[in-house]
């Protein structure tokens, strides 16, 4: 199981902070194979907000998976990131590639946002 490699852990800072559900995903989606949805349905939460590296892979993919799922979905643009990528199939360009979007938050304007009650 290569999620349990040393490669897999969080960042200490990250670990120490309390959380209502850790996902540990294999695949790029954070829906697929996970307790995700049906704890944000228990949860009674209709707004996913999201943050990670790789915007055009995982970020993208958990995102179309909750609008999917009828979420509406917030990405945190100085939260998530990404690398322009070349190999014999192609390039892909990071700016190209990211979707158009009007719920594009900065880290401030979340923060100062309601926070989840549990």
């Amino acid at each position: 199981r290569p999620h349990l490699t040393i490669h897999w852990e969080l960042h200490p800072e990250v670990k120490s902070r309390p959380h209502n559900l850790l996902v540990e995903k294999t695949l790029p989606g954070s829906f697929t194979g996970t307790p995700l949805e049906q704890w944000l349905r228990e949860q009674n939460v209709d707004t996913v907000t999201i943050a990670g590296y790789m915007t055009h892979m995982c970020c993208d993919t958990t995102a179309r998976q909750a609008v999917h799922r009828g979420l509406t979905v917030e990405f945190l643009r100085d939260a998530t990131g990404t690398l322009d990528l070349s190999n014999e199939a192609g390039d892909v360009i990071v700016y190209a590639s990211m979707p158009a979007t009007k719920n594009w938050l900065t880290d401030n304007k979340w923060q100062t946002a309601k926070p989840f009650a549990s």
